[in-house]
C-alpha cells in the first residue's frame, strides 16, 4: 500500500520514491467541484440557479441531489469493462441509461451518479470555453501549485499506472479521469482547504453534508455523508473526514483531510487489489494517530 501525507502543509512520502503515476479514481469528483466552484467564486455559475433547460442546480449535481442515474445502475456496462471493450460514446451511454428521465425530483432525495459530473464536466467546459482538461489546469492545479497531473485520454496512459490496468479505456470515467502522483492529490485536498483557492464562504458550502445514515459495515464511517464533491463524515475518536475515495478495475485511492478541533492532518492511500474500507481504514488509522499523537 502506498501512503502520502501533508503535516503541517509540508507534504510526506511514506512509501517509494520516485513516484507512480496513479489513477485518482473519483477524487477527480473532488477536482471537478472545486473547479466548478472557481466559476462560483467569479460569478460565473450560481450554485442555486437552475442550470439551463433542466430542474436542478449546481448544487445538487455536486452534492448528488440530482435526480440523475448512474450508469453503474446497467449490467451491461459491467460485461463490457470486464470484457476490456471501448467505452461506448458519451451519448450512446447516455440513450441506454435514458439519462433524461430523472429518478426523483431534485433536491428530493440523493442517489450517487457518475453522470452527474459528466453534467459537472460539460458545464465547466461550456462556461470556460476551454477542454475540460484546460480549465482545470488553468483554475486548479495550477493555482494550488499541482504538478505532473493530468486526464487519462487513453489506454496507454494507464499501462505503466498499476497492474490490470494496461486494458481499461479511461473513457469509461465519463467525467474524466486524472492520474498523478499519490502525493499530489494530498497536497491538492490540503491547499484546497487553505482558502487560498476559495473564499471562506465557498469552503463552508463545500462542507454542508447530506448525511446518509448510520455506520456501514466494514467501512470507518460513523455517520457517512456527502457534500460538494467530498464525501464527508465522522469516523471514531470525534474525528471528522472529508475527502474521497475511488474505485476501478483493481485499485483503490482514498484522499482524506481528518480535522480534531482546530487541529488538522491530511493523508492518502493507495491499494491494488483490495476493499475501500481497508483503504480508508488506513487513512484513518495515520489521520487519528496524528491527531490523538
Amino acid at each position: 500500500m502506498l501512503i502520502s501525507a501533508v503535516l503541517n502543509g509540508q507534504p510526506l512520502l511514506l512509501a517509494e520514491h520516485p513516484e507512480p503515476m496513479l489513477p485518482w479514481w473519483s477524487f477527480t469528483k473532488t477536482v471537478l467541484a472545486a473547479t466548478a466552484l472557481t466559476l462560483v467564486r467569479d460569478g460565473r455559475l450560481d450554485l442555486d440557479e437552475p442550470l439551463t433547460g433542466n430542474d436542478y442546480t449546481l448544487r445538487q449535481l455536486l452534492r448528488h441531489e440530482a435526480g440523475l442515474a448512474d450508469y453503474a445502475e446497467l449490467a451491461e456496462y459491467h460485461t463490457a469493462v470486464a470484457n476490456h471493450e471501448p467505452a461506448w460514446s458519451a451519448q450512446e451511454m447516455l440513450q441506454r441509461l435514458q439519462a433524461d428521465r430523472l429518478r426523483y425530483s431534485p433536491g428530493s432525495g440523493w442517489r450517487y451518479s457518475n453522470v452527474g459530473y459528466l453534467m459537472v464536466a460539460r458545464l465547466i467546459e461550456r462556461t470556460t470555453d476551454l477542454p475540460l482538461a484546460d480549465a482545470v489546469h488553468a483554475r486548479v492545479l495550477l493555482p494550488l501549485g499541482i504538478a505532473n497531473v493530468r486526464f487519462a485520454t487513453a489506454r496507454a496512459d494507464l499501462q505503466q499506472a498499476c497492474t490490470g490496468l494496461a486494458t481499461y479505456d479511461p473513457g469509461w470515467v465519463y467525467h474524466g479521469l486524472l492520474i498523478g502522483p499519490l502525493s499530489q492529490a494530498v497536497l491538492l485536498l490540503h491547499r484546497l482547504f487553505s482558502e487560498h483557492l476559495l473564499p471562506g464562504d465557498l469552503l463552508q458550502a463545500m462542507q454542508e453534508t447530506h448525511t446518509l445514515g448510520g455506520p456501514i459495515a466494514g467501512r470507518p464511517w460513523r455517520a457517512p455523508g456527502y457534500a460538494l464533491g467530498l464525501m464527508r463524515g465522522p469516523v471514531d475518536g470525534g474525528v471528522v473526514l472529508a475527502g474521497h475515495t475511488g474505485c476501478g478495475p483493481g485499485s483503490v485511492v482514498a484522499v482524506y483531510r481528518g480535522c480534531l478541533g482546530d487541529v488538522c492532518a491530511s493523508y492518502a492511500a493507495f491499494a491494488q487489489d483490495t476493499r475501500e474500507g481497508a483503504v480508508e481504514a488506513c487513512v484513518v488509522e495515520h489521520i487519528c494517530r496524528h491527531l490523538n499523537g
